[in-house]
């Protein structure tokens, strides 16, 4: 079995497993390590093996690190990214180039649909009819987006909300919430097979499958930015972005909306919890956290969506696709019953 793993800023590791009788029989480790790393490489796979196939990463990580001793590690040589490539081998993980990835940008919709089409491509992933996909939102409404898990009445101020024209959805993941204007926000999600994430904790999946946008920031718009845990896309100039995700059994949902442009002024009339995180500090603080990407790039928002795409194909391939007349039935039906009802919004009052 092989399994690979490259954690962000970090050397590709990849794990060549056999397991007989339930446990590791033969490890080999290799990367893309400096010279002088073969012992090292050597006194890993004897440390790995002979654990039971069910040791997790936290058992063999400890394993690596008694075998090194206390010493300085040849550069580049992660023993928890050695971990994670043999959990992956063993789990059967699959990488990005094993998905035949296609794209879906569709015309603008409202903020219920696209929480519904995220719940529709997500099942669609799972039960094996879709392929694994990479969707670019386009809004036709201001809107709040709050997490599945958070409170209404603590997250947003409804009264200004209703009085601006902003709609107030509920989306299926977790994490905070978001505050959506058409022109000035760029969002998109991934659903891919659980395989693609397997044996990654939920904090490396997030760094994993953050990877590609990062390098389209970095190389393709020359920004200085970069992961920062556990959601977060940053830059020197301040917060670009946040992520979430939702699991199913067999597939995974990763989203993240990023700030193109922001009205921090309407931001902190709508949002309770960015009112009260920048009372004192004024508007300027507002604009310095979540750092829009238009004044950073200097690009119109459709040509740093064209990098992201961009990017995506260059490193994982990527072919031009659209929603299915099924899938738009099906999510019209879902936003109608579930995303535009107080009950699912409102949830958690």
């Amino acid at each position: 079995m092989h399994g690979e793993y490259q954690p962000h800023g970090g050397k590709l590791v990849a794990a060549d497993v056999e397991v007989t009788g339930g446990r590791l029989a033969r490890v080999q480790v290799s990367g893309d390590f400096v010279p002088g790393a073969a012992g090292a490489l050597g006194r890993i796979g004897t440390a790995v093996t002979g654990l039971p196939v069910t040791a997790d990463t936290a058992v063999i990580t400890a394993g690596i690190q008694a075998a090194l001793g206390g010493g300085v590690l040849p550069a580049g040589i992660c023993p928890s990214a050695v971990a994670v490539a043999v959990r992956r081998a063993v789990l059967g993980a699959s990488d990005w180039r094993d998905h035949d990835w296609q794209l879906v940008h569709e015309g603008p919709q409202e903020p219920a649909l696209h929480m519904a089409i995220d719940e529709v491509l997500l099942r669609e992933v799972a039960a094996g009819r879709r392929p694994a996909t990479l969707r670019i939102w386009e809004w036709s409404a201001p809107a709040v987006v709050i997490g599945s898990f958070q409170s209404l009445r603590n997250e947003v101020d409804v009264g200004q909300a209703r009085r601006l024209g902003i709609t107030v959805v509920r989306r299926i993941s977790g994490g905070g919430a978001m505050f959506i204007e058409p022109e000035n926000t760029i969002t998109y999600s991934l659903y891919a097979p659980e395989s693609l994430v397997a044996g990654l904790s939920f904090a490396d999946s997030y760094a994993f499958l953050d990877d590609w946008v990062i390098a389209a920031l970095t190389g393709d718009l020359g920004l200085a930015a970069w992961y920062q845990p556990l959601n977060d896309i940053a830059s020197s100039q301040g917060k670009i972005g946040g992520a979430a995700q939702k699991r199913l059994a067999s597939a995974v949902l990763h989203h993240v909306t990023m700030a193109y442009d922001m009205d921090a002024q309407k931001l902190t009339r709508v949002l309770r919890t960015g009112r009260e995180k920048l009372s004192g500090k004024g508007i300027p603080s507002a604009i310095k956290r979540v750092d829009p990407l238009r004044r950073q790039t200097r690009l119109t928002r459709e040509q740093v969506i064209g990098a992201m795409t961009g990017c995506f194909r260059r490193r994982h391939g990527l072919t031009d696709g659209g929603l299915a007349p099924a899938e738009l039935r099906a999510a019209g039906e879902l936003a109608r019953a579930k995303f535009t009802s107080g009950e699912w919004t409102a949830r958690l009052p």
